[in-house]
C-alpha cells in the first residue's frame, strides 16, 4: 500500500486528488495540509467526501509529510520549490501540480512567475509528466513536475503531427477555451457568477503563463524549436478545456486520422474518434480521459485538431495520480477507471 500526503487540498485540484485518492485500491491517504482549515475534518469542507475520507487537515509537518511515499502539491506557485529538497532527501517521492518545476529555462521561469527559482539544482531533475511523451522517465524519477490545464489538450492534440514534422512548425496556433474551475477556488470578481455567465472571453492574449510551458514541450517533441500563437477563453462552464488546434500541412497526403490513430492506440486516456467527430466537453466530465478528433477542411492544406478534457482530471489531479502510478510501479490506470459524468 502507498502512503500519500497532500499539501494544499482545500482548492478545487486539492478536492479533485482527495476525491482520486480515497478510491485508489492501492493508496492510503495519512496526511492533508491546510494551514487555514487545520483541525477542520475534510468532510466539512468537502461535503461530498463525507463518509469517504475520516480525516481532518493539519498543519504542514515535514516529519509528518516525510514518512510518505509520495507527496503531492497542490499549492500556489513557489511553494512546492522551497518544501520538495527536504523531503526527496527523506526518500519520498513528489509530484507538483503547480508550475515550480514545469520550464527547464529557470530564467524564462522567473520573467513569467515573477520570483527566483529555489532550488535550481533540484529543477534540473525534475521530469515534466505528461505519460504520453515521457513515460519512461516518470517510472524513474522522484520529481514530477505535473502539467498545466492548457498545455495538456494542446500538447496531446499537436503532438502526432509535430513528431513527424508534418505542419509548419513555426506557425502553429492554439485556440483554447477553459470552464471557471481554472481559476482556481479563491474568489475572483471574473469568475462570479454575474461576471462570468452569458458572457464568453479571451484573455492572456498578450502572453499567458503558459504558453512558454507550451512551446517547450512541443519543442521537445518536435526536436527544434517552435513558435506557437496561444489564446485562452473563459466560457460560462464549470469544468472543461476545448482545444482548437490550426496547423499549416506540409505534406498533403498524409493520413490525419490513421496517424492520431496509430499514435494513440496503447493509450489508456487519450481516445481518437471517428473521422468527422467533434468532441464535447461533457464527455470527459469527471474523467481522466483526452478525446480528440482530426480534421482537414475541404480544399485547405490545415491540419485542424479538436481536443477536450477535464481541466481538473486530466488536466491537474487525474494526470498527478497517472503519475504516481507509474512512479510507484502501478497499474497505470489504477483509481483512474471512472466513466465521465454525463449529463
Amino acid at each position: 500500500m502507498i502512503t500519500a500526503g497532500i499539501v494544499g487540498g482545500t482548492g478545487y485540484t486539492g478536492v479533485e486528488l482527495l476525491r482520486l485518492l480515497a478510491g485508489h485500491p492501492d493508496v492510503e491517504l495519512s496526511v492533508i495540509t491546510s494551514r487555514g482549515n487545520a483541525g477542520t475534518a475534510v468532510s466539512e469542507l468537502f461535503p461530498n467526501l463525507r463518509g469517504v475520507i475520516d480525516i481532518a487537515f493539519s498543519e504542514p509537518d515535514g516529519d509528518v509529510l516525510g514518512a510518505c511515499d509520495v507527496v503531492f502539491f497542490a499549492t500556489p506557485n513557489g511553494t512546492a520549490m522551497k518544501m520538495a529538497p527536504a523531503l526527496l532527501e527523506r526518500g519520498c517521492r513528489v509530484i507538483d501540480l503547480g508550475a515550480d518545476f514545469r520550464i527547464r529555462d529557470l530564467s524564462v521561469w522567473s520573467r513569467w512567475y515573477g520570483m527566483e527559482h529555489a532550488c535550481p539544482e533540484i529543477a534540473s531533475e525534475a521530469v515534466y509528466g505528461l505519460p504520453e511523451r515521457n513515460r519512461a522517465a516518470i517510472r524513474e524519477a522522484r520529481l514530477v513536475a505535473n502539467p498545466g490545464c492548457y498545455p495538456t489538450s494542446v500538447q496531446l492534440g499537436f503532438m502526432p503531427l509535430i513528431e513527424r514534422h508534418l505542419v509548419d512548425l513555426d506557425n502553429l496556433v492554439a485556440d483554447a477555451k477553459s470552464g471557471v474551475s481554472g481559476a482556481g477556488r479563491q474568489p475572483k470578481q471574473h469568475t462570479l457568477l454575474g461576471e462570468a455567465a452569458e458572457n464568453f472571453h479571451a484573455y492572456g492574449a498578450g502572453g499567458h503563463r503558459h504558453l512558454p510551458e507550451i512551446r517547450e514541450g512541443l519543442s521537445e517533441s518536435a526536436g527544434r524549436s517552435v513558435g506557437l500563437t496561444f489564446v485562452p477563453h473563459l466560457v460560462p462552464m464549470i469544468r472543461g478545456i476545448h482545444a482548437t488546434l490550426y496547423g499549416r500541412l506540409v505534406d498533403t497526403d498524409v493520413d490525419l486520422q490513421a496517424l492520431y490513430e496509430a499514435r494513440y492506440r496503447d493509450e489508456p486516456f487519450v481516445d481518437v474518434l471517428p473521422p468527422g467527430s467533434h468532441p464535447e466537453t461533457r464527455t470527459v466530465r469527471g474523467s481522466n480521459i483526452c478525446r480528440i478528433a482530426v480534421h482537414r477542411p475541404a480544399d485547405s492544406a490545415t491540419a485542424l485538431v479538436l481536443a477536450v478534457e477535464d481541466n481538473l482530471v486530466k488536466g491537474a489531479a487525474g494526470q498527478a495520480v497517472q503519475n504516481m502510478n507509474l512512479m510507484c510501479g502501478l497499474e497505470e490506470t489504477a483509481g483512474l477507471a471512472h466513466t465521465p459524468v454525463l449529463p
